[in-house]
């Protein structure tokens, strides 16, 4: 067999230099790709902690604390009550009275809520069913559902603790947001919870995650 021109000798190859950045730009750009390209990875909802004020549209709201907080027996035979509350100072920006309401069971539930507490999408770690949540205002002392536009108001939500139940160290919120949108079917501007449809469901946007450590008072 004839050998090809040049020899049969072969050179031996010099090894190829990636120099680091390229190959961070490379990891980094991969990342993006599974993510879904340039454009379409998922913001990280803002974090926010105690103290911090959050513009929700249709409330501006302070996320003043959570706390261990304990009912005293009526008689001295009566077992005190305690509960894990977390405590807001709301201001309902629009024109007519708002609900407080309830945090959705479930975060795909909330986009038609409008209540303040139905914007509370997930509250971490979950409290079971027994145990609440009961939320309120705190108006002159007295409880109620209703927040008066342009009014700050606090905003109780809790849970009941188990006789013996420790309380979580902190709670961490989802929290929503809301925008003026127009009726579908009176064609009237009205407030909707800010959501993105999947499939057939529309699910709320995340506007900022809470974390509030739980406060406990001696003898809580």
């Amino acid at each position: 067999m004839t050998e090809p021109s040049g020899g049969s000798e072969q050179r031996p190859r010099r090894p190829v230099v990636v120099p680091a950045i390229a190959l961070v730009a490379l990891t980094a750009l991969g990342v993006t790709a599974l993510l879904g390209g340039l454009d379409e990875a998922p913001d990280a909802p803002e974090p926010l902690g105690q103290g911090a004020v959050l513009d929700q549209g249709m409330y501006s709201t302070k996320f003043v604390e959570s706390r261990v907080k304990v009912e005293k027996g009526e008689l001295s035979f009566d077992a005190d009550k305690r509960f894990v509350e977390l405590v807001f100072d709301v201001t309902n920006k629009t024109d007519e009275t708002a609900r407080v309401g309830m945090p959705p069971e479930q975060p795909e539930r909330a986009f038609a809520l409008t209540s303040f507490a139905g914007s509370l999408l997930k509250i971490s770690p979950a409290f079971p069913k027994e145990s609440g949540p009961f939320t309120f205002a705190l108006i002159k002392g007295d409880e109620s559902q209703q927040l008066q536009p342009d009014v700050p108001t606090q905003v109780v939500v809790r849970y009941r603790l188990k006789e013996g139940e420790r309380p979580p160290d902190k709670i961490t919120i989802d929290v929503g947001s809301f925008e003026e949108g127009t009726d579908f079917l009176s064609a009237e501007p009205r407030w909707q919870m800010v959501s993105e449809e999947v499939g057939d469901k529309f699910v709320p946007e995340i506007k900022a995650r809470v974390t509030l450590p739980v406060r406990q008072e001696a003898g809580a």
